[in-house]
């Protein structure tokens, strides 16, 4: 009797484990919504949400291309500074019209992640060591590039900053287009499939045929052009470029999203719908706290008891 009372309690567990691995992202959203709606003034408005949505558009970007990093068993410590080195170039370039400005913050970006892409999959460095590096690296330079804040006067990137489509802002629309996007390459291609089996087990991948360096180098070269993104968008909105503070902190903010959002730091899975929830879970945290004037210390420890909750969920999910 006792034997069976500790199997179904095991069962029991084991279906909670799963269920919160599964929707538990979804069901803390949902959570936080009916909190708000209930203790927090003026929550339920239009402005409000959309306020909220702009705000997690760059976090949602970020975490799309560390999702696909994570997805390979690796890990991109360089995105704030990819973020930090976006804003710095396009106020230098900005001169020269807006989309040579965009071609060149990619070609930056571009080389961030081929850096990155070649330390870990030709020379073996281990992805939090070789993305370290960059991160360090990459915001000194574009400290070089721009020593201080500089405001950036351009009307195409104020649109893209300011701009909607049917009330719907230029930021959100982008994200949006990105996750469909990312989430197409993981679910529907052969690359994305490559890119699952390699998190799974890269000797066995190598074993296969699978061309396992090239799909690494484009993984982290995606992960840097995403960031990019980002950096600009977030400088399009702010009207502003600031290498000293944008983007710091912005690679825990895109783990914590990922870790919560059910792709597990294992490699093997890619979540990109748990991914969004997840960042749209961070900003919402945020948000409640902030709206309640809570300082911003509280916020971090929130987070931190959002991650280990994530992990602890994540015990035992392992690869597939």
């Amino acid at each position: 009797m006792a034997e069976a009372t500790w199997r179904t309690a095991s069962f029991d567990r084991a279906r909670l484990l799963q269920w919160m691995q599964t929707y538990g992202v979804y069901a803390g959203v949902a959570v936080l919504l009916a909190v708000n709606t209930a203790v927090t003034p003026h929550f339920v408005s239009a402005e409000n949400f959309r306020t909220q949505a702009v705000q997690v558009a760059p976090v949602v970007i970020v975490a799309l291309g560390m999702a696909l990093a994570i997805g390979t068993e690796g890990i991109d410590l360089s995105v704030g500074a990819v973020m930090a080195l976006a804003a710095s170039v396009t106020a230098l370039y900005l001169g020269y019209g807006l989309v040579p400005a965009l071609l060149i913050v990619a070609l930056f970006a571009a080389a961030v992640g081929l850096a990155n892409g070649a330390l870990v999959a030709l020379v073996g460095v281990q992805p939090i060591v070789a993305t370290l590096a960059l991160m360090v690296g990459g915001r000194g330079l574009a400290l070089v590039l721009l020593p201080q804040l500089k405001d950036v006067h351009n009307e195409a990137l104020a649109e893209l900053g300011s701009g909607d489509v049917l009330g719907v802002p230029h930021l959100i629309l982008v994200a949006a287009a990105l996750a469909l996007l990312v989430a197409f390459v993981v679910r529907r291609t052969t690359f994305g499939r490559q890119l699952l089996a390699i998190g799974d087990n890269r000797a066995a991948s190598q074993l296969a045929g699978l061309p396992v360096r090239r799909v690494l180098i484009v993984v982290y070269v995606a992960c840097a052009l995403l960031a990019a993104v980002a950096g600009v968008l977030a400088t399009a909105r702010l009207q502003a470029s600031d290498p000293t503070s944008l983007g710091n902190l912005m690679e825990l903010s895109a783990i914590t999203a990922v870790v919560v959002g059910g792709t597990p730091l294992s490699g093997g899975r890619v979540n990109i719908g748990g991914t969004v929830a997840g960042a749209v879970l961070i900003q919402l945290l945020t948000a409640t706290l902030i709206k309640h004037d809570l300082p911003p210390s509280w916020t971090q420890i929130a987070q931190a008891v959002v991650i280990v909750l994530a992990v602890y969920a994540a015990r035992g999910r392992g690869k597939r």
